[in-house]
């Protein structure tokens, strides 16, 4: 596909062109290590980095016109400098039009919250493929695009690729699409001029302070994404309301639901919620639950364990019924819902242990998962798990006091150090914990799982935490392969062995 410069710059404001603009544009992009011939390469600014020092580097992968907030006279002649003060605030505009507007052509659904995106998108692209028609998914697992999946970078794209992947959805016959919408996507304008559906808040808990600084400035963050619902703007060939789907029970929706335009729709445990639930009845291997949505009430069952999963499904139904589906529809699609990657997975093992891993990497998620595992758990709960480094070191001695109220033994390792040190990151996670001697220290994680293991029974269960279906691990000098799940199954298949 190929625009012209000057259609493509017709509704965008700027200070000055160098160079022509009837010149043919084959694609838009921020990223110098992915700009193909032809393409308009944006040099935002960063917070840490400007945008424009890989102007250079854009050019040479053959960038036909740029983007910049500052004119470069040796830029080769050839190249068309389009001036702007402030590059990535015009991005959005200039991605969405290139890529002609897509997500007006798709039902689309952002979750927001800092617990719980991942399971809900994917609840939520599940009941839609079965009740209303392909639902592509953008997230912290995969990018998924018709048939076609592929292993995320980030949780939410820069706009550019956002846009890219959104087009892409319309071409391979999607009719909708949801996205998980980070603090970071919001703050940095990487969802603008995506025309939101539906909106939902799943919880907002202690994260991300190492960039937002208060819990004031990460709510305001997350509350941009319910102000992108223009309930004023009518969609082509769409009769439905623009929707905010807020959580009842978490104590920022009174809030929330202050600020919101269009339609809301509210989902928990107390009966004052839209969608109400109530008779929750918690297995290990799924859960019951009756719930009441207007005047009609429904008992079900879904394979996902843990009452944070029973909040994840809610706000998913939330979805279906905004589209006109009833109780009963939603009933018969759920039930069958398969597990998702590194969300309280189950381990199978040759020792018949009880190994679950999950993606837990703040102190209300390993809250959620550690009270879920002790409603089953017959012997010892033992819980590994460490802290991501050059992220919010605050809440790593509250995952400590969470662990150790929780789990009977507990293992602190080593999770993503990236630029720090393990035992730095360590010793903070230690001083969360009233006794500081009670716990186990193995930085190499390999050997924490193993320990782990080695010292378990038949009755115990094991949660190894914080990376869930990561398949690396990151430190400040190299990345190398490694995934919780493999990394256990392979310890009990040696155990076995020496046996």
């Amino acid at each position: 596909m190929t625009i012209k410069l000057k259609k493509l710059l017709k509704d965008i404001s700027f200070q000055q062109i160098k160079g022509s603009k009837e010149i043919d544009i084959t694609g838009v992009c921020a990223n110098s290590q992915l700009v193909a011939p032809g393409n308009l390469f944006i040099a935002r600014k960063g917070k840490s980095v400007d945008g424009a020092l890989y102007i250079p580097q854009a050019v040479a992968a053959g960038a036909s016109a740029v983007i910049t907030d500052l004119y470069d006279p040796l830029l080769n002649k050839n190249v068309t400098q389009i001036l702007h003060p402030d590059p990535g605030a015009i991005e959005g505009l200039i991605a969405a039009t290139y890529h002609e507007f897509p997500s007006d052509e798709l039902f689309m659904v952002g979750i927001t919250g800092t617990n719980g995106k991942t399971t809900t998108a994917f609840l939520v692209k599940y009941l839609l493929d079965n009740l209303d028609g392909l639902c592509g998914l953008i997230g912290t697992i995969e990018y998924i695009i018709g048939t076609h999946r592929y292993r995320a970078t980030r949780t939410t794209p820069d706009v550019s690729s956002t846009q890219k992947m959104l087009r892409e959805m319309v071409l391979q016959k999607c009719r909708h699409a949801v996205m998980e919408v980070t603090s970071h996507a919001l703050d940095q304008h990487r969802v603008d001029y995506v025309d939101f559906d539906t909106a939902i808040f799943t919880n907002l808990t202690l994260d991300h302070l190492d960039y937002h600084q208060t819990m004031e400035n990460y709510f305001l963050a997350k509350q941009k994404l319910f102000q992108h619902l223009n309930s004023a703007k009518i969609k082509p060939n769409s009769s439905y309301a623009k929707t905010s789907i807020i959580n009842l029970d978490t104590p920022w929706s009174e809030r929330l639901l202050g600020n919101c335009t269009g339609n809301t729709l509210t989902y928990g445990m107390q009966p004052g919620a839209d969608l109400f639930v109530s008779n929750v009845k918690l297995r290990s291997n799924g859960s019951e639950i009756s719930v009441r949505y207007r005047k009609s009430t429904k008992t079900y069952q879904f394979p996902l364990a843990g009452r944070f999963n029973v909040y994840n499904c809610l706000a998913a139904m939330a979805v279906a019924l905004t589209r006109g589906f009833t109780l009963n529809d939603i009933a018969e699609v759920l039930q069958k819902m398969p597990p998702i990657n590194g969300r309280l997975e189950f381990v199978p093992n040759a020792l018949g242990l009880k190994i679950y891993v999950d993606f837990a990497h703040t102190d209300d998620a390993l809250l959620n998962v550690l009270e879920c595992l002790n409603e089953f758990k017959t012997g010892r709960l033992i819980c590994v798990f460490g802290c991501g480094g050059n992220r919010d070191a605050s809440k790593r001695p509250k995952m400590a006091q969470i662990a150790e109220s929780h789990a009977d033994i507990v293992i602190i390792t080593s999770d993503n150090p990236r630029d720090e040190h393990p035992l730095s990151i360590a010793a903070q996670v230690a001083a969360g914990f009233k006794n500081p001697h009670q716990h186990i220290q193995e930085l190499d994680r390999y050997r924490a799982i193993e320990i782990a293991i080695d010292m378990a029974t038949a009755e115990d269960t094991i949660l190894i935490a914080g990376k869930g279906h990561e398949t690396h691990q990151i430190f400040g000098y190299k990345t190398i392969s490694f995934d919780d799940r493999l990394v256990a199954t392979e310890i009990c298949e040696k155990k076995v062995a020496r046996q």
